[in-house]
């Protein structure tokens, strides 16, 4: 063998190594984590966002309560940012890389004032923390808001327990849990949202009657 065949196959010999020590580099190395996409609640029967009213809310009489609207409570497991969905019964999975952008109960506050606003059954709706006073309250918490795979296609259930409250009295006038499953679109964390958001907009628009109700029903009592 001549000297130049032999510092060629030295050198084909040295490219070999290399190649190999770049590959073990590679499969060493982690991959690369999806970035999480994050989702808001907004009430909306649609992927987009809600639209202006062009219609102006019912305006209430002066002689209308005030009602007092408390933070929403959530359920252990639904206190979080993290989306659920449920494949076995009892059993509560998180998707990885899909997050609310705030806890659901942040997120429900002022979509249950502007909905129970638009009622015109109260002279004025306030959020706590307030320093203005009520005649009612409405005590709110979230049982459950998860993707459901148990069926197909899969379907999105939210649940709501509300309570009307007199102030005065701390009497509870009226009570009501508000369940509702809608459809999914596609089986994942996007298709789960939209059917979350038109869930939501069902039962707001429920507890928006059944506050109006109950105030009517408390003014009439008097």
């Amino acid at each position: 063998m001549n000297n130049i065949s032999v510092a060629y196959w030295r050198r084909l010999f040295a490219a070999g190594l290399s190649f190999m020590a770049v590959g073990a580099c590679g499969a060493l190395r982690p991959a690369a984590t999806p970035h999480p996409a994050f989702y808001s609640l907004e009430g909306t029967r649609d992927a987009a966002p809600a639209a202006v009213p062009t219609t102006a809310p019912v305006a209430a009489s002066s002689a209308a309560p005030t009602l007092i609207i408390n933070p929403t409570h959530a359920a252990a497991g639904f206190d979080s940012p993290r989306i659920i969905y449920v494949r076995e019964t009892h059993k509560l999975e998180y998707f990885a890389h899909s997050e609310w952008v705030d806890p659901p109960a942040r997120m429900l506050a002022p979509l249950l004032v502007a909905a129970v606003e638009n009622t015109g059954a109260f002279r004025a709706v306030v959020q706590t923390p307030s320093a203005a006073a009520g005649d009612l309250r409405l005590d709110t918490e979230i049982i459950r808001l998860q993707q459901e795979f148990g069926t197909q296609p899969s379907r999105v259930r939210f649940t709501l327990r509300a309570y009307l409250v007199d102030e005065g009295t701390r009497r509870v006038l009226a009570r009501r849990e508000f369940d509702t499953a809608v459809p999914a679109a596609s089986d994942d964390p996007y298709g789960g949202v939209v059917a979350a958001n038109r869930a939501v907009q069902t039962v707001l628009e429920d507890l928006s009657a059944f506050c109006a109700e109950a105030a009517r029903s408390a003014r009439m009592e008097k």
